[in-house]
Formats: C-alpha cells, sequence, structure tokens
C-alpha cells in the first residue's frame, strides 16, 4: 500500500512541476512579448503622448524637444565621447579590416597594411532614427540610424608593390552618408532587456575620398589608384555592409542564429537584350553585361562580349548565393566594350529577390535606367530579358529546377549516371556545383507546330503579304520551314517539325517570319525563345508577339521528349 501511496504522490508531484514549468514558461513569454510591445509603443511615442501621461517638469530636458532637437542633444553627446570612439572604433577597424584588405589586395601589391589609423576629431552626425516595424517583434528590436560624416581621420596605409617599391597613401576627405541597421535581438527579462547586439551597414548612399602619395602625385603611377580605390570599396563591401552584420555580445549565450549565412541560390539565364543605345559614333555598340547581388569582385559574373550589336543575344547561365531574401536584389550592368579604353556604361537595372516566387521560374524584360539611385533621366535605353528561379535550401526536391539537368532525373537514371559518374569520382572531388551540374546535358526531341499567325503588317505593294516560317535552331543551326500562303495576313499552317536537341540547356528556338516574292524575300519579323519554360512544363501552347514587326502575333505549340545523358569527361 506504501508503494502506491508513494507512487502516486510521485506522479501528483511530477505532474504539479510540469504543469508549474509550463506555467512559468507562459509567463516567461508573456513577459518578454510585452517588453517588446512596449520598447516599440516607447519608440513610436511622440512628445505630445509622452505629456499626456506626465507633465514636463518630470523628464529631462531632451524629451521633450522635437525630434529634430532630440538629434541635435544626440549629436552633441556623440562629440562628447567621439575622442574615446575613436580610439576604440580606430583598433576595431585596424583589426577587422585590414585582414579583408589583403584579402583583396591587388595582384600589383604585394602588400597593403595600415600605418596610422584615428578618425580624427570631427564625430559624424546623425540625421534621422526610425523603428523598423516589420523587423520587430517579441523576440528582438530593429533601429535604422540615418549617419553622415565629413571627416578629418588620418589615415596612412602602407604599400609595398611588387618591384620592391613602399609608399605611404593617404585616405583624405572622407565623406560618408548611409544608414545603419541595430538589431537588439533576443530580448530577455534581464537588464539590459536584450542578449546581444548587430550592426550593419543598411544602406550607403555616399562614399568619397582621395588618395594621395605622402610627398608625391599618386597619379603618376598608372593604375595604382584605382586598384587601392577598388580594394577599400570591397573591403567596406565585404566587413559591414548589409546583410553582412557583426554582433557583439551582452549577455552570455550561444548567438549563432544570428550570424549571416547563405539561405539560398539564385539561378539566372540572360537571354538577350534588344533596342540598346548605341554608344559607338562608327558602328554599333559592343554589348556586355555584368550580374552581382554583393558587388565583390569573386561574385560578379560577367558575360561574353557580342561585337557590333544593338539586338544581342547571349543564353548565357550564372548562379548566385543569396544571404537574405527580403533585402537583396540582382543588379545588371549593361556595358559597351571599348577594347583598351574604360567600357561604357548602357544602362542598368535591379529585381528584388523578394518578388521573385521559390520554385516557380520569372521571364522578365527590364528597362534599363542611366542611374539606380537617382532616375531623372527618362530616356529609353534598352531592355534586357532574363529568367530567374529562387532555390531556398531545403526545397530542392520540392520542385524542378529546369536549370539543373539531374532535378529532371528518374531515381534509376541518376543511379545509372551515379555509377558511371563513379568511376572518375576521385578528380571531381574538387568540382563546384554549378561544374558537378554541367556533367549531365539535358538531351530531347523538341516538337514545334506553327499552328498560325494573325494580324501580319502589309508588306507587298501589290496585296497583302505571302509568308512562310523558318525554324531554326540556334547551337545546331538545323533549320525548317513551312509552306507558302500567299496574300494572306492571318496564316493558318498547322505543320509540326522535329528537333533533335543535344544541349537544351544552351540552346535556342528562332522563329522568323518571312514574306515570299518572286525575286526574293523580306523578313517580317521573328520570335527568340530558351528551352526552359519547354522543360519545365513539357508540352504547351502560346501566342507570342513578333520582334521587328508593326504588329503580328504567332501561335505556337511545343512538346518536350528528354533523353539526358551523362558528358564525356
Amino acid at each position: 500500500m506504501t508503494f502506491y501511496a508513494g507512487m502516486f504522490m510521485g506522479i501528483v508531484l511530477g505532474v504539479g512541476l510540469i504543469i508549474s514549468f509550463a506555467r512559468y514558461e507562459k509567463i516567461r513569454s508573456k513577459r518578454r512579448s510585452d517588453l517588446a510591445k512596449t520598447v516599440a509603443a516607447f519608440a513610436r511615442m511622440t512628445v505630445q503622448d509622452s505629456r499626456k501621461i506626465l507633465p514636463d517638469e518630470f523628464y529631462p530636458t531632451w524629451v521633450v524637444f522635437s525630434q529634430r532637437q532630440k538629434l541635435t542633444w544626440l549629436n552633441l553627446q556623440l562629440d562628447k565621447i567621439w575622442p574615446y570612439v575613436d580610439e576604440a572604433a580606430s583598433e576595431l577597424i585596424r583589426n577587422n579590416v585590414e585582414p579583408i584588405l589583403e584579402q583583396y589586395r591587388p595582384a600589383v601589391l604585394a602588400s597593403l597594411k595600415f600605418s596610422k589609423l584615428t578618425l580624427g576629431t570631427v564625430a559624424p552626425q546623425f540625421t534621422g532614427v526610425s523603428v523598423i516595424e516589420s523587423e520587430s517583434d517579441s523576440h528582438g528590436v530593429t533601429l535604422e540610424l540615418e549617419m553622415q560624416w565629413d571627416g578629418n581621420p588620418n589615415i596612412t596605409l602602407d604599400i609595398k608593390t611588387r618591384v620592391g617599391v613602399t609608399l605611404p597613401v593617404q585616405v583624405k576627405n572622407i565623406g560618408f552618408t548611409g544608414v545603419f541597421r541595430l538589431i537588439f535581438k533576443p530580448l530577455v527579462d534581464e537588464f539590459p532587456c536584450f542578449g546581444a547586439v548587430s550592426y550593419s551597414l543598411r544602406e550607403k548612399k555616399k562614399l568619397d575620398f582621395t588618395l594621395k602619395i605622402v610627398g608625391g602625385d599618386i597619379s603618376t603611377i598608372p593604375g595604382i589608384s584605382d586598384a587601392i580605390e577598388e580594394t577599400i570599396r570591397d573591403a567596406v563591401e565585404d566587413s559591414i555592409t548589409w546583410p553582412v552584420r557583426k554582433i557583439v555580445t551582452i549577455l552570455p549565450g550561444d548567438y549563432s542564429n544570428l550570424e549571416l549565412k547563405p539561405v539560398g541560390t539564385l539561378e539566372v539565364k540572360l537571354v538577350r537584350a534588344k533596342d540598346l543605345t548605341n554608344k559607338d559614333i562608327i558602328g554599333k555598340s559592343d554589348p556586355y553585361v555584368v550580374l552581382f547581388i554583393r558587388p565583390l569582385r569573386d561574385r560578379m559574373k560577367t558575360s561574353k562580349i557580342i561585337n557590333n550589336q544593338l539586338n544581342p543575344v547571349w543564353n548565357e547561365h550564372f548562379e548566385f548565393i543569396v544571404e537574405d531574401d527580403s533585402t537583396q536584389h540582382l543588379t545588371v550592368r549593361v556595358f559597351d566594350d571599348e577594347g583598351i579604353q574604360a567600357s561604357e556604361l548602357i544602362g542598368c537595372a535591379q529585381v528584388p529577390l523578394k518578388d521573385l516566387q521559390p520554385g516557380k521560374v520569372k521571364d522578365v524584360w527590364l528597362p534599363l535606367v542611366k542611374d539606380l539611385e537617382v532616375q531623372r533621366d527618362t530616356k529609353y535605353r534598352g531592355q534586357v530579358h532574363l529568367e530567374l528561379l529562387y532555390c531556398p535550401f531545403g526545397m530542392e526536391n520540392i520542385f524542378k529546377n529546369p536549370f539543373d539537368p539531374e532535378s529532371s532525373l528518374t531515381y534509376l537514371e541518376k543511379k545509372a549516371l551515379k555509377s558511371g559518374a563513379d568511376e572518375t569520382a576521385v578528380g571531381d572531388l574538387g568540382k563546384t556545383a554549378a561544374q558537378k551540374k554541367s556533367g549531365v546535358i539535358v538531351r530531347g526531341v523538341l516538337s514545334v507546330t506553327v499552328i498560325a499567325a494573325e494580324d501580319l503588317p502589309v508588306v507587298d505593294l501589290m496585296g497583302k503579304a505571302d509568308p512562310f516560317v523558318v525554324l531554326i535552331m540556334k547551337k545546331s543551326e538545323t533549320k525548317a520551314k513551312t509552306r507558302v500562303l500567299n496574300n494572306n495576313l492571318n496564316p493558318v499552317w498547322n505543320q509540326t517539325f522535329d528537333f533533335l536537341v543535344e544541349d537544351a540547356l544552351h540552346d535556342m528556338l528562332i522563329v522568323e517570319v518571312w514574306d515570299h516574292d518572286t525575286f526574293g524575300k523580306e523578313k517580317i519579323g521573328r520570335v527568340i525563345m530558351t528551352l526552359t519554360r519547354v522543360i519545365l512544363e513539357g508540352e504547351f501552347q502560346d501566342s507570342f508577339p513578333l520582334d521587328g514587326a508593326k504588329s503580328g502575333k504567332l501561335n505556337l505549340h511545343l512538346k518536350w521528349t528528354p533523353d539526358n545523358i551523362l558528358r564525356d569527361s
């Protein structure tokens, strides 16, 4: 009996402890949530709100100031403590930035280090502060501080060239305007109410500086000034610019979840551009494209140059690492190659990654602008055509990736290809993901049915038009042609053609509509497409507007029958 009584009391005590623990966790969670709401509410309070709660005499003088006066007060306090901030920040910058400078050191230099580093006597000025509501919740609070600094720092770099010449280079006339983000996370019920602070340069609006050799002119050494300036900008970008963030631990704990981690990949197919502005006096522009998410040299991708062409076709594929899909964007810059001279910008465009639906290919035409920051110039500069696919990590097996050949293979096909690849696996251990993808060739049969055209323009002087269609596989240059339909602006062909495609990821279908004449032919317009959609959907029918024609559409039906193979090593 005593055993059962003891067992009963033990169960009751255990249940009581579980209920008490659950109740404590609930109360603790509610306190954290209430704390976050209180902090956010105080951050949103205006002077008028505070005066409704208590009269002015209960507050320090700076509380009853306007926001401009609050910023003035904040800047006055910063001026007072700036000598101490300068000492600590200078050492922090030296320790954090110097290794990154060495990482991005130009090949023409043997070493690049600080010999002097102080931030001077002029403190930065805060020009704005705000709470980011969308980023603030029961787990943390996010603030953004807008800052301007026209300082008088004493920064000298000791630069040693490959030929043994040592140059002391001063960084002068620094002008900076930007927005710093502070993340107080996690919120805890222990003073100072947060476990760590993360800081980052959220937006770099302006960063200007000049370089000067002590006792000389840096411009007398060709290329050195540009190389050093690019290195400094890369170091700023890689060390502190968002999404990179630095974490300062306030209370003991594990804050590894706050560190920057890749969250996915962005697959980009640069298809083509059209109607580009001509930058050359003689001939046409020689365009190429630079693409990046973060403007670091090792993360920027460059297309091949298409000579003497304002409607270039690239059909090139690139892959990028994504670290924050809510704030990052893909930047596209189109240049005109000028040979040994500096390339001239034709135009640029951006795509916010938050606009992309994970696992779904987005086909976009981006209008080019002169400047992404100040868009006052409304001149038409052409368009660039991209296919984009965002693939978050952990979702690779949920959706089909048309840019990854192996995603469309069955289990048995993957196993068969893997067994064949294992024979040479030793030499492939160092390959990147992109190189491994190229081991499988997306081969198959493309069936194209030219159904009809509608609303074709009149091109004959005596009559309408005598249209026919030419189909071309760009890579293999295989061609097929429909019959000619005389005197018809809305022809119906219903003819089907099969093409054996050896490498579908790098091939394109070009469909041209021509007018047949007795003594020749005249192009009416054309349609250019990648095979991404038909690989993804397997089969579809759609109408396509004719490029280069005043009017007209072409109705096509496409079907893909895959037969993937392993690429020979």
